[in-house]
C-alpha cells in the first residue's frame, strides 16, 4: 500500500491539568486547540474524565463549536459520558479503560469483556452519527472483539513501545504493533494510535504503513513550555512527515 501522510490529532488534556491545578481561568484549553490547528494538527483530542480532572464539561462545548478540525471525544463507557456524547455530538468518540485511582490510561480497553454493554455503547453513537474507536491494546483477540463490536476505527494503546527500557524491548513491542496493525487493516478496520509517544519515539510508528493517526498529547504540551504550542506542534507534524 502507499504511505500517506499520517494525521495528527493533537490531545490538549493538560492544558487543562495545568489550569486545575489553580482552579483558574488560563491557559485557556480552546486557545491552545486553534493554535494546534493553525500548526497543522488534523483534529483535537480531549478526555472528558469521570472525575474531572483536567478537561471540564464546558472545554468540550467549546471545542466542538470553534475549532475547525474535528473533535475527538476519549470517554469511559458509562450511561452519563454517553448521555453527555449525545448532547455534544462530537465526530468522534474513542471508548477508553478508565480507573480513578491512575495517573493517566494504563492499558487498552477490554473489548472481549465488554460484552452487550460495549456493544449498546457503540451501536448507539454510530446511530448518532458519531465515529467510534476502541483503544486497544496491540492484541489480536481484542481486535477481533473490535470487529464483533463492529466499530470502523481501533487505535492501538503504544505505551509498552514507549516505555520500554532496552533496545530489544522496543524491537518487540515495535513488531507486535506492525502485526496488530496490518491485521486490523486487512480485516477493513481504521487503524490509529497513541499514547507516550514523543518526538524521540515517533517515527517507527509514523512508518507503519498501515496507521492512518495518531493522537498524541503530553509530549506536546510539555514541548509547549520550551517551544510555544505552535511550533512544538509543527515540529511534530514535520517529524511525522519525513517520517513517511
Amino acid at each position: 500500500m502507499n504511505k500517506l501522510d499520517v494525521l495528527l490529532g493533537v490531545n490538549i488534556d493538560h492544558v487543562a491539568t495545568l489550569r486545575q491545578a489553580r482552579k483558574t481561568t488560563y491557559p485557556n484549553v480552546l486557545d491552545a486547540a486553534l493554535l494546534a490547528e493553525q500548526a497543522g494538527a488534523d483534529g483535537i483530542t480531549a478526555h472528558l474524565r469521570e472525575d474531572r480532572r483536567h478537561i471540564q464539561e464546558h472545554d468540550i462545548f467549546a471545542l466542538k463549536e470553534h475549532i475547525a478540525t474535528r473533535l475527538n471525544l476519549e470517554m469511559a463507557v458509562t450511561e452519563s459520558m454517553l448521555a453527555f456524547a449525545d448532547k455534544v455530538r462530537p465526530q468522534a468518540c474513542c471508548l477508553v479503560p478508565e480507573k480513578r485511582e491512575e495517573l493517566t490510561t494504563e492499558g487498552g480497553l477490554d473489548v472481549i469483556s465488554g460484552g452487550s454493554t460495549l456493544h449498546s455503547a457503540c451501536d448507539f453513537l454510530a446511530d448518532l452519527g458519531i465515529q467510534v474507536s476502541l483503544f486497544i491494546d496491540p492484541d489480536l483477540a481484542q481486535i477481533d472483539a473490535a470487529l464483533k463490536a463492529r466499530v470502523p476505527v481501533i487505535e492501538l494503546h503504544t505505551g509498552c513501545y514507549a516505555e520500554a527500557i532496552t533496545p530489544q524491548q522496543r524491537t518487540l513491542e515495535l513488531a507486535r504493533l506492525q502485526t496488530a496493525a496490518r491485521y486490523a487493516h486487512a480485516a477493513g478496520l481504521q487503524v490509529n494510535a497513541g499514547h507516550g509517544l514523543n518526538m524521540l519515539n515517533v517515527q517507527p510508528i509514523c512508518a507503519i504503513p498501515e496507521i492512518v493517526e495518531l493522537n498524541i498529547g503530553h509530549a506536546i504540551i510539555a514541548q509547549a513550555l520550551f517551544l510555544g504550542m505552535f511550533n512544538a506542534v509543527k515540529e511534530l507534524k514535520q517529524l511525522i512527515t519525513r517520517a513517511k
